[in-house]
């Protein structure tokens, strides 16, 4: 009750100068929006406008286009720790599988990208988990970048937003800050801490804040043992005379984020009753007893092994494809996964930022800023794939801010130039044909005879595997770009564009990397535009059209450019979104939410070598609403019907599944089966379904909170996420049946005290995500059973 006096209070007094008719309706305004956020217990509503969409601040609810903001009072209510999470409260998205690493969101059908404060990080589609929990705030935008970010693809991107020590614009008027401890299922060790306090140097007036977290866990898979630790600081002040300024960063290291394809061998018996194919190969033998297959064991390094061989339209086998030893059936538990003591994976991130700005007086606004972002990590998955990126991008922006007005029709526009520089180097070896995820049998363990050597191994005194792909990789981005938000009566206009002149350079200097030899450099100039218009009803409805035109670079997981991408042009792809829709605010602000209808074309880069750039077409319709129905109570639903199509040809090399091959598992499984172009196969020669990401993702969550009580208060969450079937893209691949996962949480607050916990899946269903990219037919992670932790709060 105090809280809302505060604000009460600080709403009319700011209001005090004002006068007649045009006062009382402004106080009007201001005490019903305050009244409405004081009934926001979960963090559901938008408390500042967000520059997210348009680089303009501007409500979300105002915006015409389609986006969603997750608060940390929502990421704390509703249980969310990683991005697979999202999709309980932001319609249009899901996350395939990337080997159990959830470091990207798939938005609208196709991967989206990360940014931290309105600045792209360096790629990250599953080489380390991306930490959320210091997050103020996530937002998430369907739809192209706007033009102040950069270039990027119209699918859609995460906008991490830190803690820091101005809260809702104003500084913290005192110190605060929390510590917690999470204790739960499997093991699970969780810490973190965070402090913010008000300072003042001189003239100076602002505050700085820290955020920590360490975890060192279990997994609810077996082998898998995540470990990272997260460090956060912010300042933020106003120097005077109308400067202002806010720096910081974030360090980031994670050593157990382990990547695997989960089940193998996948049959519809493995996904409907869970019944798995046993056996192993013994042809291949691990001569030098080192615990791993090198080259030499498996063929002539590096045109011909024997663990692979193509498939030309009829069945084969051989010796090594054939398990001869424990062949029979068992039923898997579901914890068990494809994954050894060899496995690892190990990353560092470091990310700066720096903002100068000079209010220049009438709304006007110059700003300076600086961004940097680093990533290296090193990764080993057994069954052949290592892979080391080190990766840093640098990006500086300036912009100005400059209100009109001519007559009834007033504008704000943002003008600016940037420039942005990218450095590289992406090693992987997956070329030589030693891939064989099928080789294992995971109800047995792996096995010297199942685990490929790595140059990592080699470096240290071993023999065999190099570094079948070495890319060194720069490029620069130049631009100008512009954004105007311009208003008349109930129109609102939103128009923006860009103009880009990128040049990008590479080598690959790898053993075996099916690329074009010696350095690639190429230039572009290229121009992207987007435009919105809204009007605004008397009664709380705001249709809107939007149309935009985008460009980005077609990046690898390091973020650098292969080079025969860039020998052949095709380094620099466009896309394009058409979009409507409703967004409303009804029953005096308590009900929110919007409805959009979208068409959208972009590309996606296959991780084979040589890359392939995939057309996709997409079209879909979402749903997301935010209702305050009391006090005590909310409730979120957010839902999605969305299609998405693989352009034909589709001429990349892929890895098909021994039941495409022909081959029944027991003469198949010692070994893979791949074909040099996906439409030679099937029914695949023209455009087919993505089917790997579901048609539909309906979520429903209600949160209660107690009145306040002389013991304390108390809370609970509980919601429903309801996914449709999936399948693989092979012709009459596997299917993965449609599931349901119920999650839930309570909590209990006394003084500066609080105890939560939390209940993922909790009625332990079983269900299943495919794998993503060239392994997407022959894995399939089962996703976690029930788990629950606990965690103890102390605010001060």
């Amino acid at each position: 009750m105090s809280f809302r006096r505060a604000l009460l209070s600080a709403s009319l007094l700011s209001l005090a100068a004002a006068s007649g008719a045009q006062a009382e309706e402004q106080i009007s305004d201001q005490v019903d929006t305050v009244l409405v956020l004081a009934r926001d217990k979960a963090g559901l509503l938008e408390k500042q406008p967000s520059s997210t969409v348009f680089g303009i601040d501007k409500p979300l609810i105002e915006t015409p286009r389609s986006a969603s903001l997750v608060s940390d009072v929502t990421l704390e209510r509703f249980g969310i720790e990683t991005l697979d999470g999202i999709s309980a409260v932001s319609p249009g998205t899901h996350t395939a599988s990337f080997y159990g690493v959830p470091g990207a969101l798939n938005i609208r059908g196709t991967l989206a990208e990360n940014y931290f404060r309105g600045f792209k990080r360096v790629e990250n589609r599953g080489t380390y988990s991306t930490p959320i929990g210091g997050a103020a705030r996530i937002e998430i935008l369907r739809g192209p970048p706007t033009p102040v970010y950069g270039a990027g693809k119209v699918g859609g991107l995460v906008n991490f937003i830190p803690k820091s020590a101005r809260d809702e614009g104003r500084f913290l008027a005192q110190p605060e800050g929390q510590v917690t401890a999470t204790f739960g299922s499997f093991n699970k060790k969780l810490l973190t801490g965070q402090f913010g306090a008000p300072v003042s140097l001189g003239a100076a007036e602002g505050g700085v804040y820290a955020y920590g977290e360490v975890e060192d866990s279990h997994s609810y898979y077996r082998g898998v043992y995540p470990r990272h630790q997260t460090l956060e600081l912010s300042a933020d002040f106003d120097l005077g005379d109308g400067w202002s300024t806010a720096f910081g960063g974030m360090a980031f290291h994670s050593d157990g984020d382990v990547q695997t394809p989960g089940w193998n061998r996948l049959t519809q018996d493995l996904i409907d009753n869970r019944t798995y194919i046993t056996g192993r190969d013994s042809s291949l033998k691990d001569a030098d007893g080192n615990g791993r297959l090198t080259p030499n064991e498996v063929g002539f390094y590096p045109y011909a092994s024997a663990l692979y061989i193509p498939y030309y339209g009829f069945p084969s086998s051989d010796a090594a494809h054939t398990l001869d030893t424990g062949v029979g059936k068992t039923r898997l538990n579901r914890r068990t996964v494809y994954i050894s003591p060899a496995d690892f994976s190990k990353t560092t991130t470091g990310t700066l930022y720096f903002d100068l700005a000079k209010d220049l007086g009438g709304d006007r606004t110059l700003k300076l800023q600086l961004f940097h972002d680093t990533q290296d990590n090193k990764r080993f998955v057994s069954y052949g794939y290592p892979s080391a990126v080190d990766a840093k991008v640098s990006e500086a922006r300036i912009t100005l801010a400059l209100p009109t007005r001519v007559g009834a029709v007033s504008a704000r526009t943002l003008a600016g130039a940037s420039y942005r520089r990218f450095e590289g180097r992406r090693r992987e070896s997956y070329n030589s044909g030693l891939i064989a995820i099928d080789r294992r049998d995971i109800a047995f363990g792996a096995t010297a005879t199942d685990t490929i050597d790595s140059p990592f191994t080699s470096e240290a005194g071993g023999i065999g595997l190099q570094w079948e792909n070495d890319n060194r990789s720069t490029w620069n981005q130049t631009g100008v770009f512009f954004t105007s938000d311009v208003e008349a009566g109930r129109w609102n206009l939103v128009l923006g564009g860009r103009y880009d002149h990128y040049d990008v350079e590479s080598q690959d200097t790898g053993f075996l990397s099916y690329t074009v030899a010696g350095r690639q450099s190429d230039d572009r100039d290229k121009a992207t535009w987007n435009a919105s218009l809204t009007y605004k009803t008397a009664f709380g409805l705001m249709p809107y059209l939007s149309y935009a035109k985008a460009s980005a670079l077609e990046m690898s997981q390091a973020g650098d450019i292969a080079p025969s991408l860039v020998a052949d042009g095709s380094w620099l792809s466009g896309s394009n979104l058409a979009e409507t829709g409703v967004k409303f605010q009804l029953l005096d602000g308590t009900l929110v939410g919007s409805l959009a209808a979208y068409r959208q074309n972009r590309t996606q880069l296959t991780n084979t070598s040589p890359p392939t750039v995939q057309g996709t077409r997409a079209k879909g319709v979402e749903l997301e609403v935010r209702w305050l129905a009391s006090e005590q109570l909310s409730f979120t639903f957010t839902g999605n019907s969305q299609r998405t199509t693989i352009k034909g040809p589709d001429a990349s090399f892929q890895y098909i599944p021994a039941y495409t091959a022909g081959v029944a598992g027991a003469s198949a499984y010692g070994g893979s089966y791949v074909v040099w172009s996906f439409a030679g196969l099937p029914g695949r020669s023209g455009d087919y379904a993505y089917t790997l990401i579901p048609k539909s993702v309906v979520s429903l969550y209600g949160a209660y909170t107690s009145k306040g009580h002389d013991w304390g208060q108390a809370g609970a969450t509980l919601g429903v996420s309801h996914v449709s079937r999936t399948a693989g893209t092979v012709q009459n691949a596997v299917r993965y049946p449609a599931y349901s996962v119920v999650n839930g949480s309570a909590y209990v607050t006394r003084g500066p005290y609080t105890a939560e916990l939390n209940v993922d899946n909790l009625f332990d269903t079983f269900y299943f995500t495919p794998d993503a990219d060239t392994y997407a037919n022959l894995g399939a992670l089962p996703g976690k059973g029930r788990e629950w932790r606990v965690t103890l709060k102390r605010t001060f």
